[in-house]
């Protein structure tokens, strides 16, 4: 997978080292309801990549003997694994945050009525893709009806509590751009979202993450054929702010593929870059349990300018805005 994109090997980045881990991210699989045009994982409705109940069973080890804090579960659509429940209410009962990287449309699937429910009894956070508050910008990028079936999902988990002020159920956004461009300012997007939702469907959240879309899978197929790859690489790279590496989620974060294999970020897993331990061999979840991981380094290309252009950009949003 990571020879489909040459150009990136070429570039240099600065070199990282791991930090104290308190992050789990998991790949829970890449099948999905939906087929977004910036999914850096190519996710899909015919797509049968997906975890299984011992890879999941090693999963709650590693939490419970590291003792990490959150737990982030990705996909596809991760809901659709048949262990996403178990492992999501085994982690609660361990006093674990559990983040849902939800796209919302998921929650009016048949076979998930009750999924909004079940997010709600086990206070799991909610971060939901919504790329733009109209409705043909988000039709454009995620397919036709998605924007609808968005609106309906948010207005489900509003009635719930989430996102309201008061509650302890939290909804957060992502926003990613149409095309070859950098996000706009996080917070004074933010703002823009939280007054047009509002005051056209009623809907509340918490938080808007603004991410700068990565040069790689089908997004990165779209923009060699479109003559924009160079392009968008140089632009990312030229963008590049130092302070900006201190606060990349790599340094905090690993991830595991529906296989069981470790990577450095949800990003490396899709180019196939591995996290190495001090043996320089590839890591497997089961290593987590006891591996030391404290200073080994990160494994860097030139994509991981995405996340270092501009203001910054992680799976907590903008770098820069989220530590002022």
């Amino acid at each position: 997978m990571r020879d489909t994109w040459p150009l990136l090997d070429g570039i240099p980045f600065p070199a990282l080292a791991r930090r104290t881990i308190d992050t789990l991210q998991v790949n829970l699989g890449y099948r999905c309801n939906q087929s977004c045009v910036h999914c850096h994982v190519a996710a899909g409705p015919n797509r049968t990549e997906q975890m299984s109940y011992e890879v999941v069973q090693q999963v709650l080890a590693a939490l419970e003997r590291r003792r990490i804090a959150n737990l982030d579960i990705t996909g596809g659509a991760p809901e659709l694994n048949p262990y996403f429940r178990q492992l999501a209410r085994a982690a609660r009962a361990m006093a674990v945050r559990v983040i849902d990287r939800c796209n919302l449309t998921i929650l009016n699937v048949p076979g998930q009525e009750d999924l909004a429910e079940f997010l709600a009894s086990h206070q799991i956070e909610i971060t939901a893709s919504m790329p733009c508050y109209l409705q043909d910008n988000v039709d454009r990028q995620r397919g036709k009806g998605v924007f609808d079936g968005s609106i309906r999902a948010l207005q489900k988990l509003n009635a719930l509590g989430y996102g309201i002020d008061g509650t302890e159920l939290t909804l957060n956004l992502v926003y990613n751009p149409q095309g070859a461009s950098l996000p706009p300012g996080q917070a004074e997007l933010e703002a823009d979202y939280k007054r047009i939702l509002r005051e056209r469907y009623g809907i509340q959240f918490n938080h808007l993450y603004t991410l700068a879309n990565m040069p790689i899978q089908r997004f990165g197929s779209i923009l060699i054929s479109k003559g924009e790859f160079d392009r968008y690489v140089r632009l990312l790279r030229g963008a590049h702010r130092e302070e900006n590496l201190d606060g990349v989620m790599c340094r905090n974060l690993i991830s595991v593929d529906w296989r069981g294999l470790l990577y450095d970020c949800d990003f490396n897993q899709m180019l196939d870059l591995p996290a190495l331990g001090r043996d320089g061999k590839p890591l497997h979840i089961r290593d987590l349990i006891s591996a030391e991981l404290v200073g080994n380094d990160i494994q860097v290309a030139g994509h991981c300018y995405g996340c270092t252009a501009g203001q910054g950009s992680s799976c907590g949003g903008a770098l820069r805005e989220a530590a002022e």
